[in-house]
């Protein structure tokens, strides 16, 4: 039941286009004690019919300009694919140093975001 609520959630903030993954990532392996690198694997799978799903939504409520959203797509699926064949090289613990660095640089920009299409009224 526990497992299906986190699913729950997860993909509720996945459909809001916030994602979730490393949220994921932290439930399977501190509560779960799941092993690092089987944890990413879970959160690839989950995630990726995930935004399959909400991107064919964002699509057909015309929020997702696919000009501009596509060389990101190609970008990151080419960087993906040397990495995850490189990945053995890397030191666990050097990227486990560089995720939590990312994560506080994002919660940092989220909590100093200002929407600058919003409306002063």
């Amino acid at each position: 039941m526990v497992a299906f609520l986190v699913s729950t959630v997860l993909g509720f903030l996945a459909g809001l286009g916030i994602g979730g993954g490393s949220l994921l990532i932290l439930y399977l392996t501190i509560i779960l004690d799941m092993a690092y690198p089987v944890a990413k694997i879970y959160n690839l799978i989950f995630f990726i019919p995930s935004a399959i799903i909400s991107s064919v939504f964002r699509k057909k409520q015309g929020t997702l300009p696919l000009k501009k959203v596509f060389p990101g797509v190609i970008a990151g699926c080419i960087t993906a694919a040397i990495f995850s064949f490189f990945s053995h090289s890397f030191s666990l613990h050097l990227l486990k140093k560089l995720f939590g660095g990312l994560l506080i640089i994002t919660g940092l920009r989220e909590m100093m975001y200002k929407d600058k299409h919003k409306s002063t009224n």
